[in-house]
């Protein structure tokens, strides 16, 4: 199977490479051709255009930041109608069905959690949209990117997008709500370690709690494998699913302005977990359990 592959950030390098460690014949395009050099190396094939990488190519993935990117590789620079006859497109972004749609080819929506330890270890949860004879087709490409039993058909086309834009809208609902919080008990002169292991002892636990944010309270670390640039994006996009669909957001539009004015603050590069810095000058003090600690174990967005 030839496999055309455009985005090689953060995540999609490492996709990539375990496509082609895999052993398919793996074509690679990204804006910076630099970004392919450990591909090349394996036996990959560079692409000067996303229309040349696909045109070759019975299965083409696209990984890029924003649907606005998807729909300039996909249709302003050719790659949908350099597409061979059959071949089947698989957007592995965060983006949107509207996005998709305006390109109007055969395709599955399979957009991904698990950060960038997940894509490295290829061991990523995949959220798939579409036909089921053509998910059963990527099938075997998604077992190598992701966790077999994480590799998961939702529904037709748009089901893969709503689902990760609804995971990655209450995670982010989880920081916020977890951070106002522990600010609050912090402030009130509550252990921040015993106010945790309360929480998590009682029917307010969330795997956030008892996970993800350790890598803010054991290491300082705010994770930034994924920028706020990209956070305020996803939340945007839920925001605005919800209002085309009738339904009311006021919660969801509240926590992306706590987004917003954390990136306005830290930075469009500021690790996604930046809003919690917030709460933290709000109680006056960083909330720590221990000097060192636990690796950051972020697994939702």
């Amino acid at each position: 199977m030839r496999i055309g592959f455009v985005g090689l950030g953060n995540m999609g390098r490492h996709m990539a490479r375990h496509l082609i460690l895999a052993g398919y014949q793996v074509t690679v395009h990204d804006v910076r051709q630099k970004a392919a050099a450990e591909h090349l190396a394996l036996g990959a094939t560079w692409a000067a255009t996303p229309a040349e990488c696909a045109a070759a190519a019975d299965v083409f993935i696209t990984m890029v930041p924003t649907p606005r990117v998807v729909e300039d590789v996909m249709l302003r620079a050719g790659a949908a109608a350099a597409l061979p006859e059959g071949a089947l497109w698989i957007d592995m972004s965060t983006s949107t069905p509207a996005a998709a749609e305006h390109v109007g080819i055969r395709r599955l929506d399979a957009p991904v959690s698990g950060m960038a330890r997940g894509a490295e270890a290829g061991m990523l949860q995949i959220f798939v949209g579409g036909a089921a004879e053509d998910f059963e087709r990527a099938r075997p490409l998604f077992h190598v990117m992701g966790d077999p039993s994480k590799v998961l058909h939702v529904g037709g086309l748009g089901a893969g997008y709503t689902v990760k834009l609804m995971i990655n809208l209450l995670w982010f609902c989880h920081l916020v709500a977890t951070s106002e919080v522990l600010a609050m008990g912090v402030k009130a002169g509550v252990n921040l370690s015993v106010l945790r292991d309360s929480l998590l002892a009682s029917p307010a636990a969330s795997h956030f709690l008892d996970s993800d944010v350790l890598c803010v309270l054991n290491d300082g670390d705010y994770d930034d494998s994924f920028a706020m640039a990209l956070a305020c994006k996803d939340l945007g996009l839920a925001v605005d699913l919800g209002r085309d669909l009738g339904v009311s957001t006021e919660l969801s539009a509240l926590v992306e302005q706590i987004y917003r004015r954390a990136r306005a603050q830290y930075g469009d590069l500021a690790g996604e977990m930046s809003p919690v810095r917030l709460y933290e000058t709000l109680a006056g003090k960083e909330f720590r359990l221990t000097e060192g600690g636990a690796p950051c174990l972020v697994s939702a967005v």
